[in-house]
């Protein structure tokens, strides 16, 4: 009878802390799928982890910041790109990533993130949506779906939710994409792109919140999600859908578009204040 040999070591072990694990993510959370995605790039992108640095705010997402081993910083609610900026402003040789929620980047941090995107920052930006404040009880937010109940809003959210995709690619992103956890992939590779695009990039990830946004609106577990994001997914090869056709609506059957709806090659921030000295 043959044995099976147990490996020793993980390869993405000096990426992630392991003296960290386990996680605080629910069961069925879609965050240390994006984390893991993210971790592989740094590995795949030929720049020393060294070189890498991570940012991120206040919430579940934000706890990204302590499992990776990189240089890290774990900022106050909202302010995760301002500090991103900063420290490429600072240090331009660096790989800076900002790794955050929803919440945290488009509500508190609204202003933060269109600006950057206005001037166009080499930071990069991985938001991951789950529709919902996760960590503090299931609030709605910014990109809660139309309809879509929370326990701010148990009749359903009245409010018409950011459309991130147009959102940051109005603002002047050089680079904007969107995914759900079931396309591993595809966010990988548009991670590990992102990091060789100039000025401001946004790689949005619908992930569930089976605790949060799941239980309120009846998605028993996180693989009902991803399985509903399995039959509903479009993939958009040339980013040319209407707005309306973006928006989010989980109660309907309607599609999910995903994949790259900017990419572009506008100077970044950088280079036009080097150029207007």
């Amino acid at each position: 009878m043959s044995r099976i040999k147990i490996a020793s070591k993980h390869p993405l072990d000096m990426i992630i802390r392991a003296d960290r694990m386990p996680h605080i993510w629910c069961p069925g959370c879609g965050i240390g799928i994006v984390m893991r995605c993210y971790a592989q790039a740094i590995l795949d992108s030929g720049v020393a982890p060294d070189q890498h640095v991570v940012v991120s705010g206040i919430g579940c997402s934000g706890r990204v910041a302590g499992y990776m081993d990189i240089d890290s910083y774990h900022t106050t609610h909202g302010r995760a790109i301002p500090f991103a900026v900063g420290m490429k402003l600072a240090k331009p040789e660096l790989m800076t990533t900002v790794f955050s929620g929803d919440g945290d980047l488009t509500a508190i941090g609204g202003n933060h993130l269109i600006h950057a995107a206005r001037r166009n920052v080499d930071v990069n930006v991985i938001c991951v949506n789950n529709f919902n404040y996760g960590m503090t009880g299931g609030q709605v937010g910014p990109t809660t779906p139309r309809g879509a109940r929370g326990t701010t809003a148990p009749y359903g959210n009245p409010e018409l939710p950011f459309n991130l995709p147009y959102l940051l690619a109005a603002s002047g992103a050089n680079f904007v994409a969107r995914w759900t956890t079931i396309h591993v992939r595809q966010i990988k590779e548009d991670i590990l792109y992102a990091f060789t695009r100039p000025g401001f990039t946004f790689v949005e990830v619908l992930a569930p919140c089976p605790v949060g946004f799941g239980k309120s609106n009846k998605i028993d577990d996180g693989l009902e999600e991803m399985e509903l994001y399995r039959q509903r997914c479009v993939l958009v090869r040339d980013g040319d859908v209407s707005q309306d056709d973006l928006n989010i609506d989980l109660r309907e059957d309607k599609p999910i578009y995903v994949g790259r709806f900017a990419d572009q090659d506008r100077p970044p921030y950088e280079a036009m204040r080097v150029e207007a000295s």
